[in-house]
C-alpha cells in the first residue's frame, strides 16, 4: 500500500494543511466537502502538492516535517510557486 503526504492551499485564509493518508481522492473529497474538522470552515480547497511513500513510516515522517518550523520553509516555497503557476 502508498501512502501520499499532501499540500492543500486554503483560498479562504491563504494558508496551507498538510495531510497524509492512504487513498488521495476520498481524503480530498473529505476535505472538500467539510467533513474534516480542521478545514471544514477554510473551504474552497486546491491540493497543490504530493508526495508518494511505498514506507507509512516515511511518508508520516515526511508530514511530521512539513509541520515544522523547518518544513514551513519548504511549504512557502512550493505554495509560492504554485501561486505563481496559477496566475
Amino acid at each position: 500500500m502508498s501512502y501520499t503526504v499532501y499540500i492543500l492551499y486554503s483560498n479562504k485564509d491563504k494558508k496551507l494543511y498538510v495531510g497524509c493518508t492512504s487513498n488521495i481522492n476520498g481524503r480530498i473529497n473529505r476535505h472538500n466537502t467539510g467533513q474534516v474538522t480542521a478545514t471544514k470552515y477554510r473551504r474552497p480547497l486546491y491540493l497543490i502538492h504530493t508526495e508518494l511513500f511505498e514506507d507509512k513510516a516515511e511518508a508520516f515522517n515526511r508530514e511530521r516535517f512539513l509541520k515544522s518550523l523547518w518544513g514551513s520553509r519548504e511549504k512557502e516555497k512550493i505554495k509560492m510557486h504554485w501561486l505563481a503557476q496559477t496566475k
